[in-house]
């Protein structure tokens, strides 16, 4: 019975895009708004409540779990959900324009759909040298027209968290609304930076086709320009939005990952190697099985490679005080954030804003 609960309780994540498709299909007014709902207020409820603390898995289940496909299919399935949840909500802005009050609860849904589902399955993909998976990955985070995710988190942030020199660890006293801006422009040049460097090592041109950057730019033209020919200039709007939503919700995540902890500076000028005390973890089981794992990102960080279904939950770990969904609704509220979380940073170790 614990085996068939592990391997299926990852089912409960499509309570997200299915709440989303719902309410494409029949929100209305308040009933719009049902994933924000579970996502903000249902889930972080149920884990103050349920208090759960899963066990990691045992170390001679590992390489059976890592190679079971079910996981793999697990992730894929979110491609058609995740875009079934855009057209749909394409189709009802262009063909009904709803009530402000609907369009917003609309935009809201399919924006924690685009990062819940669409950024966070990419994140876990887009880490696999698979090209099926990396494609995955990409037309995941298409949406979002964050497909530079993949090359500057794999190649910036994996070498650079818990530096000055990552745009994605948040600084202690930085506000998540400070933050936003950072990261996200400052992924984003990272990004073609990177690429650029590996342009540069492969031997082609920055400005040709090899550059992976340009591609993604191109696709993501490509796709507004079907959203506009197809659904007109307000759902274009609303899909512009939605991206939005998707990438603060991914943004926030970071924040609330990593805020305040830094790797000490070795006598070389290097940094200590990552480990599993540069990550915030959080092991509420709700949160772990909606986010595949990710809220065990110490483990995550400490081997990229390891495939979420047995990714460790370690005490050593600096630890969240609430879950996820609770811990991105404190972060908002930047004096009751740094009250709670101040506090818990380790005493050497702390990246302070300048």
């Amino acid at each position: 019975m614990e085996r068939l609960w592990h391997q299926w309780k990852y089912l409960i994540a499509y309570v997200i895009p299915l709440s989303a498709l719902t309410a494409m299909l029949f929100g209305q007014g308040i009933t719009a708004y049902r994933t924000v709902i579970i996502a903000f207020v249902v889930i972080p409820v149920l884990e103050v409540l349920l208090k759960g603390q899963g066990p990691n898995v045992e170390v001679s289940e590992e390489q059976r779990l890592s190679g079971n496909r079910i996981f793999d299919i697990l992730l894929y399935l979110n491609l058609p959900l995740v875009w079934a949840v855009i057209i749909l909500y394409a189709y009802r802005v262009s063909s009904e324009p709803p009530d402000p009050t609907t369009w917003v609860g609309l935009t809201l849904c399919a924006g924690i759909v685009a990062g819940a589902s669409g950024i966070n399955v990419a994140h876990e993909l887009g880490h696999r040298e698979n090209p099926v998976d990396q494609w995955f990955a990409r037309l995941l985070l298409l949406p979002e027209f964050y497909q530079h995710f993949t090359i500057e988190h794999n190649y910036g942030h994996h070498k650079n968290v818990a530096t000055p020199e990552d745009p994605a660890t948040a600084r202690r006293g930085e506000n998540v609304y400070s933050f936003w801006w950072r990261s996200i422009t400052g992924s984003w040049l990272g990004a073609w930076q990177i690429e650029r460097r590996h342009l540069q090592k492969a031997g082609h041109a920055f400005w040709s086709l090899h550059n992976r950057m340009i591609l993604f730019t191109i696709m993501q033209l490509v796709y507004l320009a079907m959203i506009w020919w197809f659904f007109g200039l307000q759902a274009t709007i609303g899909l512009i939005a939605v991206g939005v939503v998707g990438v603060l919700l991914l943004e926030t995540i970071n924040y609330v990952e990593h805020y305040g902890l830094l790797r000490a500076k070795l006598p070389n000028g290097r940094y200590e190697p990552v480990d599993i005390r540069h990550s915030w973890n959080s092991n509420h089981d709700l949160g772990r099985i909606f986010l595949y794992e990710l809220t065990r990102h110490a483990d995550h960080h400490d081997k990229a490679s390891r495939k979420y279904p047995i990714l460790r939950h370690f005490d050593e770990s600096p630890q969240l005080p609430l879950g996820y969904p609770a811990s991105i609704l404190l972060s908002l509220v930047p004096p009751l954030w740094f009250y709670v979380m101040d506090r818990r940073l380790p005493g050497a170790g702390q990246l302070a804003i300048n």
